[in-house]
């Protein structure tokens, strides 16, 4: 009769595996793929180097992982950024997007633009396309509430994406040590940019002061 693990089993096996992912996901965050090796997240996570490649193949396999949670938990942070109107809906995902890329740089870099397996490249572009469609959707409803003008929201998504993403991590981006007013003042930039490339509207009061 073959085997068929219990409800307990089932429960420490996916605990293990949440700890281990967890652990390496510390690492990158810490010092980029480089730092997650396989033995140093076995340590963190105080397991065997055996029992992460029995949940884990590969280290492209953990990371790749690692990477789907960690950026899965950032596009919904984005997502979930409100707004009464599409301008500020626009803006408040903005300003969510490039304030938890710099407060967690060595992270961004890792998710955005850190050289990477094939496997976790392809993830990268659905981490990518996911941002995307959260500015697609929203201005996509603008257009259609008549709060933006006409526009292909997919196309303007795609651009306001790669713009976000060079200004916070790319090798022209002015964050490689930024003090807290230079933070902050790139993100009133990256604010008022992504607004201007979306709508001939001014600021709206509640914009200004999160931009200010």
């Amino acid at each position: 009769m073959p085997y068929r693990p219990t409800e307990r089993t089932e429960a420490r096996r996916t605990q293990t595996r949440d700890k281990i992912v967890r652990a390496a996901l510390e690492l990158v965050a810490r010092g980029g793929y480089r730092e997650a090796q396989v033995a140093a997240v076995a340590r963190r996570a105080q397991v065997a180097t055996g029992t992460v490649y029995r949940h884990f193949p590969s280290k492209a396999d953990l990371l790749t992982e690692v990477f789907r949670v960690a950026s899965q938990h950032e596009v919904d942070a984005v997502a979930q950024a409100g707004g009464t109107t599409a301008q500020d809906r626009i803006a408040a995902a903005v300003e969510t997007f490039a304030c938890r890329a710099l407060q967690g740089r060595r992270l961004a870099w890792a998710l955005l633009a850190e050289p990477v397996d094939p496997a976790v490249e392809a993830e990268r572009l659905q981490f990518r396309r996911a941002y995307a469609d959260v500015f697609a959707r929203t201005i996509a409803d603008g257009v259609e509430d008549g709060q933006l003008p006409p526009q292909d929201p997919a196309f303007t998504a795609t651009a306001l994406v790669g713009a976000i993403g060079e200004a916070l991590v790319g090798p022209l981006s002015p964050t490689t040590h930024p003090t807290d007013a230079d933070a902050n003042a790139l993100v009133a930039r990256l604010i008022a940019f992504c607004l201007r490339s979306t709508t001939d509207q001014e600021l709206s009061p509640d914009v200004h002061r999160r931009a200010a």
